[in-house]
């Protein structure tokens, strides 16, 4: 569990730099530029997501269950995952209804698949990794509105070319791992 631990602060901590420290990630960008500040970010994002995925994978082995598993749960996670894939991708279309009319839906994809996942899956090691994205991403998506209410984003326009475009990719993420990618990737069968 301490390898889990220690790649969920390193990838959560960079991720949360905005968060707490904003006036520090400000200084180190104007005192390393852009270049180096996010070859450093990369950097500490990768090692974290390598301890988590490991880690993780050290902690399924000898899973420590905390409450009994639900029926029906592994379902209910699978139907969420579609507006979490949805959101996820459509968060990358800088035009895309999404992202206009929500401003920030990889958090918000980001908590439904940790709700979702917290929903089917019972275990210590998955309450720590769940709960901890989750956790993360409601402090986080509080903090961007809290932004946004400062400085307002300038006004984008919705492109109907990049909202049917996300869409597409959504639904075709959300089939490859329905269809196989899941299990392959993670050892687990969604449904």
């Amino acid at each position: 569990m301490a390898i889990l631990v220690t790649g969920l602060l390193l990838f959560l901590g960079i991720h949360s730099v905005r968060i707490l420290a904003d006036d520090w990630r400000t200084a180190r960008l104007a005192a390393w530029g852009e270049a180096k500040w996010k070859l450093g970010y990369t950097a500490v994002s990768l090692i974290g997501f390598a301890l988590i995925c490991w880690g993780f994978g050290q902690a399924r082995q000898t899973p420590v269950a905390l409450w009994p598993a639900l029926p029906g749960m592994r379902h209910l996670t699978a139907a969420l995952m579609l507006p979490a894939l949805l959101l996820v991708v459509g968060g990358q279309f800088p035009r895309s209804w999404l992202r206009v009319k929500l401003r920030h839906p990889m958090l918000l994809g980001t908590k439904t698949w940790a709700f979702a996942h917290l929903l089917s899956n019972n275990t210590a090691a998955d309450l720590l990794l769940f709960g901890g994205f989750l956790l993360w991403s409601v402090l986080c998506f509080r903090a961007a509105r809290r932004r946004d209410r400062a400085a307002p984003p300038a006004a984008a326009e919705v492109s109907v070319a990049q909202t049917v475009a996300s869409l597409v990719v959504g639904l075709l993420v959300y089939g490859a791992f329905a269809g196989g990618l899941h299990l392959l990737l993670i050892g687990v069968s969604p449904v």
